[in-house]
């Protein structure tokens, strides 16, 4: 039986092997406090290069160096702070440690805060041929991305009351977050085992996964009629948020608020419309696989609260952290033997925390720093097999960090969050289809095979619904229609029976869907979980099938950091995602594996 919570091993109970090691960080606590004075003392020589940076380009590539080195100092002392901080949070030197780096590193950010407006109002007459000076040209890129944004940058009063409503700007999230996090409750219920359990956002999805219909369906009803209660209140801060991103993209002069959050990443809008026109195409294969998932429940009418539960069950048995390694490594052997030893060297000798104990953070996470190994934090248990998968992710991110770090100056070492998903799940991908290869029963292969099914549905066919509806209720903020309970709930209905379909049962409760979803909060950021699988499927299929070019073309990408724009890194590894061919091989892919699925369970 799975130990509770009080039953967890304390952190200084955990063996050392079992522990990530953060030497490469830093040796020990004392390093750490010698670094942040040092980033104190640092912070002060910003105020010389104040109002200079015109002067000359010397004067700007000097200020601009400085820069560099203290963000590079803030980034190794956040993250052994933010990592010691994750092994325990009820260890009070540890938060002790953040709540200290955080302070600095604000007092830091305030004082180079002159930086970008100060390059701004330089002319671009000046500017330009200063590009070609050597002692710039390896700011070259930033100086032309922070040129971009000229157009959209306010003068000076306008950007300080841009950055005195910050706070302001935060309100909406904020408010969702305490009603979502602390003041709904939702009360108990019994599980399939007869087990009082607390009904709360953390263990919604847990209670669909039941194998009782009963008790998914009375924790759907449930958990909405708290919703419902309070959906006035929650459609006023949801209305909030989409207000402010039109606010933000009108004062800096953009077309729409879909197009200022697209701006960063220069993606066109094409790339957004694109996605959600080719997954409509497709649509009737996701209305037919909830038909089959009806016919193998053995259901009359398939609801909501039915498409959670696996179909089929995975085989019950253990798999150690070791056996769980050597797995991945196997899989990934397509990825060329340098991937292969870098990465079994850091998983089995120090990037990772692998086990839960009393305290750490939930979940798991990669944690990429440009002057150490990557680190990844897992709650690792043998007996949950989705575990594997989500070291292969986490895997994926962390090598993605270490090609780049090993290849890019730091100023270009952090990817964007368009290509964040790739590299994760590219291994997903490739541990997919090793395990299926293996598999050794027809059962195992459609657990396999019903997992990718599930994985593309969430990932690029649900995600994109969720973009749709942004989309829909930014435009109608935009265009002065007002936004209501009522309005957002059609919306989101109207969606819901076209990405749903035809015979899966739409509870009204289900509309209230659009009010607990807290990336609605940081809007435009969904889509990208949908092209990122379906630009990882597509590069899957080039590795496997490919030559020792589509593998090099692969690295290069895991390489690339962000010294390129998303789109250019993903079009040199080989897939052009301003383009509908991604999107579709990955739905195409859906109908291949529906196909098999229905013949294997048939």
């Amino acid at each position: 039986m799975a130990k509770s919570k009080q039953q967890l091993p304390k952190r200084s109970e955990v063996a050392t092997s079992d522990c990530w090691d953060l030497s490469s960080l830093y040796a020990d606590e004392s390093q750490w406090e010698l670094d942040l004075k040092k980033l104190q003392r640092s912070i002060a020589r910003f105020s010389s290069y104040r109002g200079k940076l015109n002067e000359s380009p010397s004067q700007l590539a000097a200020c601009l160096d400085h820069d560099q080195r203290v963000d590079r100092l803030a980034d190794r002392l956040g993250a052994y702070a933010a990592l010691r901080a994750s092994e325990d949070q009820g260890d009070d030197a540890a938060q002790r440690l953040k709540g200290r780096f955080r302070a600095v590193a604000v007092s830091a950010g305030e004082a180079a805060s002159f930086i970008q407006p100060e390059i701004l109002k330089i002319p671009s007459s000046k500017l330009k041929p200063w590009l070609k000076h050597p002692k710039l040209r390896p700011y070259r890129l930033m100086l032309q991305r922070i040129l971009r944004t000229k157009k959209h940058t306010l003068s000076q009063k306008e950007e300080q009351l841009m950055a005195m409503q910050g706070q302001v700007a935060a309100t909406a999230s904020l408010t969702f977050r305490q009603l979502h996090d602390a003041d709904m409750k939702f009360g108990t219920l019994r599980d399939e085992r007869g087990k009082e359990r607390e009904l709360s956002h953390a263990t919604f999805i847990s209670f669909l996964h039941s194998p009782d219909r009963d008790v998914r369906k009375e924790a759907f009803h449930s958990y909405y009629d708290q919703i419902d209660r309070l959906q006035n209140t929650l459609a006023s801060t949801l209305a909030g948020s989409i207000h402010g991103d039109v606010f933000r993209a009108r004062a800096r002069r953009f077309p729409s608020a879909l197009e200022a959050s697209l701006f960063p990443d220069q993606v066109p809008i094409s790339v957004y419309r694109n996605l959600i026109s080719t997954v409509r195409a497709h649509l009737p294969s996701v209305h037919r696989y909830f038909e089959l998932r009806r016919r193998l429940m053995g259901l009359k009418q398939i609801h909501f609260y039915d498409t959670y539960v696996p179909v089929v069950e995975a085989a019950k048995k253990k798999t150690t952290w070791d056996q769980a390694v050597s797995m991945i490594l196997k899989a990934l052997q397509p990825l060329g033997a340098d991937y292969g030893e870098r990465l079994a060297k850091g998983l089995r000798s120090g990037w990772c925390d692998r086990y839960p104990n009393a305290g750490k953070q939930s979940g798991a996470f990669s944690y990429g720093v440009y002057d150490a190994n990557p680190y990844i934090l897992m709650n690792y248990k043998e007996d949950v097999f989705d575990d594997i998968f989500t070291l292969a992710h986490e895997a994926g991110h962390s090598m993605h960090s270490h090609y780049s770090a090993k290849t890019q100056p730091y100023i270009y070492f952090s990817y964007r969050i368009f290509v964040a998903e790739v590299a994760s799940t590219v291994n997903e991908q490739l541990l997919s289809h090793h395990l299926q290869q293996q598999a050794t029963s027809r059962l195992e292969r459609a657990y396999l095979i019903n997992h990718d099914l599930d994985s593309i549905r969430a990932t690029i066919v649900r995600q994109t619904m969720f973009a749709e509806f942004e989309e829909r209720t930014h435009a109608a903020a935009e265009q002065g229609q007002p936004l209501t309970a009522d309005s957002m709930r059609t919306i989101y209905r109207t969606l819901l029976e076209d990405y749903l379909g035809p015979k899966l049962v739409i509870d009204p409760q289900l509309s209230l869907e659009c009010f607990r979803i807290p990336h609605f909060y940081n809007a435009f950021y969904v889509y990208k979980y949908a092209t990122g699988l379906s630009a990882a499927i597509a590069l899957a299929e080039r590795i496997l099938n490919g030559g020792t070019k589509e593998l090099n073309d692969y690295l290069g990408f895991l390489k690339g950091g962000c010294s390129k724009d998303p789109l250019d890194l993903l079009r040199d590894a080989g897939v052009e995602m301003d383009k509908p061919a991604p999107i579709e091989a990955a739905l195409r892919k859906f109908d291949s594996l529906l196909d098999e699925f229905e013949s294997l369970m048939e």
